[in-house]
């Protein structure tokens, strides 16, 4: 009961930032769930592969909320997910399968040096970002930093069908071992494409569906041959913490997503930043 109380507790926090901030829980919630799990006296060597499959499993369900959200304001490009939808259902399964032959440390630390890049560009704006609040519903003035190095050339476009393959390829590789739904990696690859950047919010937020429904199955399919999985688990998707967590989460996700209009998210931003840094350097020093 104190463990169900805490994924309980997690979600809603992973809810609210999600909607506050318009990041995914994922990176919230793959290094507490490690912790969690290793506490519960889950076996070490796969606590890591059950963190990512538990998370991804959680945004199957609250990404349809953010997704229902950005359709109704006409944010989501379906011409874009349509083209970039095959590879990341390729890339996601793949490399969630893959993670069953892949070793904890690896893991850890591809995991480790992606919160690292995501604390950054979310500190000094390394992708080009909103200047006002409101990105949940699509309604902020969304333009480029003044003098943004980052500021795309006119001329870029999205690339032909080869290109959306690789890169939906790569994004869900990459997604698949982090354990998150994508925006992260999507939303600076379609604003460097001159994608409005409130559409490549509500496109994003289309795009971590099958990124977590992809992952979910890897990792489920991934876990069955593996030996010594804690009851309840559907391969490495832990079961009462997916139903914890993902109850929570869509409760709370709508209050962040209002909160957004009334607290200063920029600032929010830094200090979210700062988390994400010391959870990396917690995860870093876990490696020891």
């Amino acid at each position: 009961m104190t463990f169900l109380a805490i994924y309980l507790f997690v979600g809603l926090i992973a809810g609210f930032i999600a909607g506050l901030l318009g990041v995914g829980g994922g990176l919230i919630l793959v290094p507490v769930l490690s912790w969690i799990y290793a506490h519960q006296g889950f076996p070490a060597e796969y606590n890591i592969h059950m963190a990512l499959g538990t998370s991804l499993a959680t945004i199957v369900l609250t990404s349809l909320s953010s997704l229902r959200a950005h359709h109704g304001h006409g944010a989501v490009r379906w011409s874009i997910v349509r083209r970039i939808a095959p590879g990341i259902v390729l890339g996601t399964l793949a490399g969630a399968i893959a993670a069953a032959w892949l070793p904890d440390f690896g893991l850890r630390v591809f995991f480790t040096v992606f919160l690292f890049y995501a604390a950054t560009q979310m500190l000094f704006g390394l992708a080009p970002a909103a200047r006002s609040r409101g990105l949940n519903n699509g309604s902020a003035d969304v333009s480029l930093p003044r003098n943004s190095v980052f500021k795309p050339r006119a001329h870029r476009q999205l690339p032909g069908w080869p290109g959306m393959t690789l890169a939906g390829s790569v994004i869900g590789l990459v997604s698949s071992w982090v354990g998150i739904g994508g925006g992260t990696l999507s939303v600076p690859f379609m604003t460097w494409c001159n994608v409005r950047f409130q559409e490549a919010i509500g496109t994003s937020a289309a795009i971590g569906f099958p990124i977590a429904v992809s992952g979910a199955i890897g990792y489920a399919v991934s876990g069955q041959a593996t030996a010594g999985l804690p009851e309840w688990s559907l391969g490495f998707v832990y079961l009462p913490a997916l139903a914890a967590i993902a109850a929570m989460s869509m409760l709370s996700a709508p209050w962040g997503a209002r909160m957004t209009h009334r607290l200063p998210v920029a600032k929010l931003k830094r200090i979210f930043a700062g988390l994400l840094y010391i959870l990396a350097v917690r995860m870093a020093y876990s490696l020891y």
